[in-house]
């Protein structure tokens, strides 16, 4: 296949593109800062000489997006939600120019469209979504990526959750914590933490390309979302640590200041399954945390 990935510059980026050189396939990486011969620029906002990588593609995959790890000032959230917006919707317009356009186009999204629950679990077809800044941005750009239906292409947003790895994500944070000491439940620990390992969230994209049948919005999350204090305490004995420190809420309001971040990104109760996924028949090679932990904090 030809596989297009926009934004591929970060941690899901990379991963992705390396799964799909594995299998032989041919990946172009739409980026603003190109690394490689096989990078091409563009700027997420007006198409250009980037939109020939679309032509006669098989695969479009978007991960374009600024990371919300920073704080919530105006600012940041209008870059937040222009970021995502905006790169979607000159996706759809270079596309509606291609001659022959891709299959299949996955566009991200995130599991944070759902509300805080610790027991309702959140499937496509029961989640509660909500109305706060992160759900918001979740709907907008959903509502940005379905907004125009073509019967060529299949669209699917993947509605990711906490994706573990070594080479980006939360897990290398986690562990630097860990090991200083304050890896013990963060205030409650009662909230849920939705995961897939970085192995499965690539397979379960191979997978929904594979599925010409499947559209729509998906859950991509393994199977068991687990409380934030199993998730600390899994993280500790396998890196040797015995004790970690627990973090009330008014030192984590603290803490994000100073770090420049938020503090939902702990504490939101992500409780989030996998139930389109696991109907389709795909199979996890992670389905529970604490082997998806050992192979990537043991490897």
């Amino acid at each position: 296949m030809k596989v297009v990935i926009a934004g591929g510059n970060g941690f899901l980026g990379n991963a992705l593109e390396e799964h799909f050189i594995r299998k032989n396939n041919e990946v172009f990486i739409l980026s603003r800062k190109p690394k490689k011969a096989n990078h091409i620029y563009w700027d997420a906002r007006n198409l250009g000489p980037w939109s020939s990588a679309i032509e006669n593609s098989d695969v479009l995959i978007n991960l374009t997006g600024k990371s919300v790890d920073c704080r919530y000032t105006e600012k940041n959230k209008k870059e937040i939600l222009n970021s995502r917006v905006l790169s979607t919707r000159i996706l759809q317009s270079a596309l509606e120019k291609a001659i022959n356009p891709p299959k299949v186009w996955l566009n991200a999204s995130s599991a944070t469209i759902y509300i805080h629950a610790e027991r309702l679990l959140m499937s496509e077809a029961s989640g509660i979504i909500g109305d706060d800044f992160s759900m918001g941005i979740c709907k907008i750009w959903e509502e940005a990526f379905f907004e125009k239906s073509s019967l060529k292409i299949r669209k699917i947003a993947l509605r990711t959750s906490i994706v573990l790895g070594n080479n980006g994500g939360a897990l290398p944070k986690i562990k630097t914590i860990c090991k200083i000491g304050l890896g013990g439940k963060n205030g409650s620990g009662k909230q849920k933490m939705s995961w897939i390992h970085v192995n499965d969230f690539c397979k379960a994209v191979d997978f929904l390309i594979e599925k010409e049948n499947i559209f729509g919005s998906i859950n991509i999350t393994a199977p068991k979302p687990v409380s934030n204090e199993e998730f600390m305490k899994n993280v500790r004995e396998l890196i040797g640590i015995g004790f970690g420190l627990n973090t009330p809420v008014a030192l984590l309001e603290l803490a994000s200041l100073l770090l420049r971040t938020e503090t939902e990104l702990l504490l939101k109760s992500r409780n989030v399954v996998p139930e389109r996924l696991l109907k389709e028949g795909f199979e996890f090679e992670f389905p529970e945390i604490e082997s998806a932990l050992k192979d990537l904090i043991q490897s």
